[in-house]
């Protein structure tokens, strides 16, 4: 397969960014007290920083804080009292999930859907995985799954990539099994791993 030498040569060609260029600026989360709820007030100006629909960014940060909450006229409210610094971390869980490319870490990215899984699309690399599912901002694992070359992993296919191969994903890995198809589960031998992406074909 040449997915590995295709993304080398992307990166290969990609810009030096300096440190501020690479860097989203991010106003920090504003909070308002309102009886047994907290607003959020300046939702909208945080996702249009991150270039997401504010709406979006509101069901997350609902999920993070683990309570209900409404979004209208572009600002949220959560019941329960939460701090500035709580919608901060709830802000940073999102970036990580939504907004960062896994493999480049620049977040010129862009969320698609395909074959009905969100995936999140690299603009700067071409990378492009499917969107992690559960929280992100709150893992305290002693363990983490990884992936090897030259080792075999029975692996669930949850989509189709772009060039028809299955796409799994173990821990933080994608990995792109040539020869299945989504819904199937099946053992899979890894070629090669590049970063999170690894390449892998159906045994």
């Amino acid at each position: 397969m040449d997915y590995e030498a295709s993304l080398d040569r992307a990166i290969d060609a990609m810009p030096e960014l300096g440190g501020e260029e690479a860097r989203l600026r991010i106003p920090d989360a504003e909070a308002e007290p309102d009886g047994a709820f907290t607003r959020f007030t300046n939702i909208s100006a945080v996702a249009d920083a991150l270039s997401r629909d504010p709406e979006h960014l509101h069901s997350h940060v609902q999920q993070e804080l683990g309570t209900a909450g409404q979004f209208e006229s572009g600002r949220a409210r959560y019941n329960g009292n939460f701090s500035g610094a709580d919608f901060d971390e709830a802000v940073e869980g999102y970036v990580s999930r939504y907004v960062t490319c896994s493999e480049c870490g620049l977040p010129d990215t862009r969320l698609v859907t395909e074959n009905r899984t969100e995936m999140l699309r690299c603009e700067a690399c071409g990378a492009f995985r499917p969107v992690a599912k559960g929280h992100v901002s709150t893992p305290n694992r002693t363990e983490r799954e990884t992936v090897e070359s030259g080792k075999t992993y029975e692996l669930e296919i949850i989509s189709t990539g772009r060039k028809g191969d299955g796409v799994a994903e173990r821990g933080e890995y994608t990995i792109f099994v040539s020869g299945a198809r989504e819904g199937e589960t099946v053992r899979a031998y890894v070629e090669s791993v590049s970063g999170t992406l690894a390449f892998a074909r159906k045994t």
